[in-house]
């Protein structure tokens, strides 16, 4: 294939006393004219490539007949009314209703596909009154980070005057008397750079309603710690107002409050060191639950009593278990925590002082969500998936210990058709790691099915049975799909987390790579038949093994990813994954990320698998030139005839948010590529 040309500059940096080329700088630049030439021109030799496969437009149509089904939020309460999500089928964002009993008929609170003709603006965060009469929304365009919120009246369904801007890596918080909110921003970016400027400087505020956002008042900031991030929340009892703060994307944090019975009360600082997670849960008046992984990795229930705050004070209410708490809620006062144990879900109801009640019986192997409300709620709702069960609504009843049925989406397939399993294989070190394996029944062992391994691995983020109809395609067409559970999440607590970060960082490739070997000894598939994905994060993680093992992949799909390990930290919010990488200002950090940076590892003259790289154009969360450079220089450098693709989507940013039109067609696009490229004979 013949590749647009790409300008090279004499670049050099000087890391520590090592000098680093960086020939494709002027990529970084997304607005300069031969930045838009190059995006065009790859575009189009990409999609030359792409409406040339024969099976692409039969694909297509599978995937929008499967997605064409009802999708169900969980409802939640707020007052006297009910309030979820749900879309039709094909609608390219899902609709808020609102209802005051679960078996009248609801109505349209806010439909976002209204906000723009072809779904680009998003709903991106929200957040109802106690009083369940006032909806605060916020929207984002075409993917970015960047968020406007305004306020919708219930009842009437009318916007009232409010309107707050710059607010990012924030939601918001309404008061108990309901007048207004807190939330947290960023100063105004300039309006041509707002999409690369770094962002530092968050600061807390509280709006009222009815007053321009130029009269809110600043709560708290830290002019001398201009990488701390602040969420405000208020507590159920409107008593008061619970600061956490993050620094960048460490788990660590600390944890303020304010009393806002007592206008002059200062912010006091509870927890003010950072050496473990704190995530508040609800309070009995001065008594403050915290779900925490201080001396208990896989996280435990504590009750600190803020008029007696001494560390040594503190109570163990629900302690560390074999099991990874994920998260506690408290409903029919009582405590109802959220366990991982193998990468699947557990629930559990304990007592306030910490007795077990029950364990929830759920409907099999897969992955939870839910049990929200109040503390004296005596219903809720959760949802159950796996990756042959839609997402299906339960209603709880927190009294009687019964679930039953809420809503039940119809998928025109077969889920017995499909088996999953998990299993557990070595890794480099012998760490034993989990692997869940999904495709059709029948399947022979023969070495020959293309399969699909997809992964994270970081960030303590959790990979969970999850139904994804895309997948769904990919199985019908003989495909296999491999999903481990890498070191650098969550699925074990905060140890399996930290053995993956940092300057442990390559045992997470090493995990991936072993997944690889895994299924290729077993006989699922061989080096040509095998398609590696990952996103974001997992984008790094795709590049990193690809440059290491370029034999052992037949294909290779980073999207949005984390490629320049020795630029990340320059655009918009890339400083705060710091925590997670380190940094290569750092003279102990910057050979780490030296050794294993995809951009500055890929070699001249290797055969590198068939690839497709996938960004946004608005993308300012990991700002597309990682992609750009890692593609030009990938098809610098490519010896062999395996294609090298680079597919940049205009009018989407990292993911969230995005149309449902665009999210198929991008799923078509990657199908019939591995359709091509592993030869699958579809």
């Amino acid at each position: 294939m013949i590749y647009p040309d790409t300008q090279k500059i004499d670049q050099i940096d000087d890391y520590h006393g090592t000098s680093v080329a960086d020939p494709y700088r002027c990529l970084e630049d997304p607005d300069s004219e031969a930045t838009k030439s190059w995006v065009k021109a790859q575009n189009e030799i990409t999609f030359a490539y792409l409406e040339k496969i024969p099976a692409r437009d039969k694909i297509k149509q599978r995937l929008t007949k499967l997605w064409d089904y009802e999708k169900y939020g969980i409802p939640f309460k707020e007052g006297d009314n009910y309030f979820y999500f749900k879309n039709d089928g094909l609608q390219n964002q899902s609709v808020l209703y609102t209802l005051k009993s679960l078996n009248d008929e609801p109505k349209v609170l806010l439909d976002p596909n209204k906000l723009s003709e072809d779904g680009t603006v998003a709903l991106s965060g929200w957040d109802v009154s106690d009083h369940g009469k006032l909806l605060a929304y916020g929207i984002s365009t075409s993917g970015s980070d960047w968020q406007q919120w305004q306020v919708r009246d219930v009842e009437t369904g009318e916007d009232l005057p409010d309107q707050i801007k710059w607010i990012k890596f924030s939601g918001v918080s309404w008061t108990k008397d309901h007048q207004g909110f807190f939330y947290s921003r960023y100063d105004e970016p300039q309006e041509q750079t707002k999409l690369a400027d770094i962002n530092y400087f968050h600061k807390l505020y509280y709006h009222r309603l009815g007053t321009p956002q130029s009269e809110d008042i600043l709560i708290y900031h830290r002019p001398d710690q201009k990488e701390w991030g602040f969420y405000g929340e208020v507590t159920e009892d409107g008593q008061y107002l619970i600061i956490s703060i993050w620094l960048g994307t460490d788990s660590r944090n600390l944890v303020f409050y304010k009393d806002l019975t007592n206008e002059s009360a200062e912010v006091v600082e509870l927890i003010h060191q950072f050496e473990a997670n704190y995530s508040f849960i609800n309070n009995d008046e001065s008594i403050f639950y915290f779900r925490t992984n201080l001396d208990a990795p896989r996280g435990r229930l504590i009750a600190i009593d803020i008029n007696k705050p001494e560390q040594k004070l503190w109570q163990e209410i629900i302690p560390e278990s074999t099991a990874t708490l994920k998260q506690v809620r408290m409903l029919n006062n009582q405590f109802v925590a959220d366990y991982l144990k193998d990468a699947h879900s557990q629930i559990k109801i304990f007592a306030t002082d910490g007795t077990l009640i029950k364990d929830v019986e759920l409907p099999g192997l897969g992955a939870v969500g839910g049990f929200g409300g109040k503390r004296d709620a005596t219903e809720t709702f959760y949802s159950f998936t796996s990756f042959t069960t839609p997402g299906t609504i339960y209603h709880y009843d927190m009294v009687t210990g019964k679930s039953e049925i809420f809503k039940q989406p119809s998928v025109d397939f077969h889920p017995e058709d499909y088996e999953t399993k998990q299993v557990f294989y070595e890794s480099k070190d012998g760490t034993s790691i989990p692997m869940f394996i999904t495709h059709k029944k029948g399947i022979a062992l023969d070495g020959n099915n293309p399969t699909y391994l997809y992964a994270y691995g970081g960030f303590r983020i959790s990979l969970t049975p999850n139904f994804n109809v895309s997948m769904l395609v990919w199985m019908d067409m003989g495909g296999v799909y491999a999903m481990p559970n890498l070191r650098g999440g969550g699925e074990y607590g905060e140890e399996w987390h930290q053995a993956g970060m940092k300057e442990k960082k390559q045992n997470v490739f090493d995990d991936f790579i072993a997944a690889a070997e895994w299924l290729i000894d077993h006989n699922y598939t061989k080096p040509g038949k095998l398609a590696i994905a990952g996103g974001s994060n997992g984008g790094l993680l795709v590049g990193a093994c690809m440059t290491q093992r370029p034999d052992l992949f037949g294909a290779a799909l980073p999207a949005v990813g984390v490629l320049d390990m020795l630029r990340f930290h320059k655009f918009t919010i890339g400083w705060a994954w710091t925590t997670e990488y380190g940094s290569p200002d750092s003279p102990e950090d910057f050979p780490i990320l030296y050794a294993y940076s995809p951009l500055h590892n890929l070699k001249s003259g290797t055969s590198y698998p068939a690839t497709l790289i996938t960004t946004a154009d608005h993308d300012d969360r990991v700002v597309p030139a990682h992609s750009f450079k890692f593609a030009a220089a990938l098809q610098a450098v490519q010896a062999g005839d395996a294609p090298t693709l680079i597919r940049i989507e205009t009018k989407a940013g990292h993911g969230a948010g995005k149309p449902t039109t665009k999210i198929i067609e991008e799923a078509a696009d990657k199908w019939a590529f591995l359709v091509k490229v592993l030869d699958m004979g579809v």
